[in-house]
């Protein structure tokens, strides 16, 4: 998970928790980097406005890194407009939310990407 809010990376890991399923946290957007190359996780959920680096540029590196380009996102953003959905699907997204979210919702679509 890459995401700013401590309280929001919290309310994360308590929704992912029930899925058995090891969480790596990263803070901003380098740091965001260097774990999903440490630690091959099967899906990263992406905050948008991060420090250091943006999430869409986040996701434009993990699409152009051929050991990472088949990585799954979820995309959560705090900005509900419409073209926010567009962008995180044009940049390679698999999956796009915002918040506030339903913690129900985040882990069925985590669940989801996991099965895919």
């Amino acid at each position: 998970m890459i995401e700013d809010s401590p309280s929001v990376r919290r309310l994360i890991e308590v929704c992912l928790r029930v899925l058995d399923v090891s969480i790596s946290v990263a803070g901003d957007g380098p740091s965001g980097l260097a774990a999903i190359e440490t630690d091959d996780p099967a899906v990263v959920v992406l905050d948008i406005g991060l420090p250091g680096l943006d999430g869409w540029e986040v996701l434009r590196r993990i699409r152009e890194h051929p050991p990472t380009s088949d990585l799954k996102v979820l995309v959560l953003t705090a900005h509900a407009q419409p073209e926010m959905a567009d962008r995180a699907a044009r940049g390679g997204a698999d999956a796009f939310m915002t918040k506030p979210f339903r913690p129900l919702e985040l882990r069925e679509q985590v669940e989801k990407l996991l099965s895919l």
